[in-house]
């Protein structure tokens, strides 16, 4: 007897069983693309602190670029634009705004230092992700998450405001490049919501805060800013665009 004939699909159904277990694997692996746009007139470094770790942790995005990258279910972290970045041939050097501290292009678990427009997540385990755009640290630029499909609100977020532009003396860094919040600036519990301000009855918003908020009223603006400010969505991909309102 010929078997092939016979059962003339088996090794089809063989590949296509295959494939779905593939596919599978894949899905399950991949909880959401993360995909970073550059649409300021010069370059941004983006700089990225999670777990588990991405593909990089630091790289320099061109102005008109863009550049994606996959995580896990679980995956929890934070991404940031570093802007005025010197780097040498070997990777070593740092920026005027944003700057991670590691004296290299990669960040290599190293967070933002302040002043920094953060956007941050939390990818659900089979439920929901949590993200949100937060000034809690500070403004350096502008920076937008918008969502690719998924379901429940999953609405945009971000801060299109130049608030380098708006910024306090008293919170300006030198030259104008970013805006410090007013903890970074003054250091005072009250408006760093430490100490006996650290509960969100006793920490209200400040003067300063209030400022960032009128501007970027979806951003978080001080610590305890949660519900005008944390957004859902279930199964979405995600794009956060550097300076959105510049034209690519």
């Amino acid at each position: 007897m010929n078997m092939a004939s016979s059962f003339p699909c088996i090794s089809c159904s063989c590949t296509g069983f295959l494939s779905l277990i593939l596919l599978f694997i894949f899905k399950g692996a991949s909880a959401a693309t993360f995909t970073l746009v550059n649409k300021c007139d010069y370059s941004v470094w983006p700089g990225i602190l999670g777990s588990p770790k991405l593909d990089t942790t630091g790289f320099q995005l061109p102005k008109g670029s863009s550049r994606s990258f996959h995580a896990p279910t679980g995956w929890s972290g934070r991404f940031w634009g570093r802007t005025g970045c010197n780097f040498d041939s070997s990777g070593h050097g740092s920026c005027i705004t944003a700057d991670c501290g590691s004296s290299q292009l990669e960040c290599n678990g190293n967070s933002a230092t302040p002043p920094a427009t953060l956007a941050e997540f939390t990818l659900g385990t089979g439920a929901q992700d949590f993200y949100d755009v937060s000034l809690v640290d500070g403004y350096n630029l502008q920076m937008v998450v918008d969502v690719n499909g998924g379901s429940g609100a999953c609405a945009s977020t971000g801060c299109v405001t130049d608030l380098n532009r708006k910024c306090p003396n008293e919170l300006k860094v030198e030259g104008g490049a970013a805006c410090r919040s007013a903890c970074d600036a003054f250091g005072n519990p009250e408006y760093c919501c430490s100490g006996a301000y650290n509960t969100p009855s006793t920490c209200k918003p400040s003067t300063y805060s209030e400022m960032f908020k009128s501007a970027c009223p979806k951003s978080y603006s001080y610590a305890f800013d949660d519900a005008s400010s944390t957004f859902t969505c279930t199964g979405a991909d995600y794009t956060i665009t550097f300076c959105p309102n510049s034209p690519r």
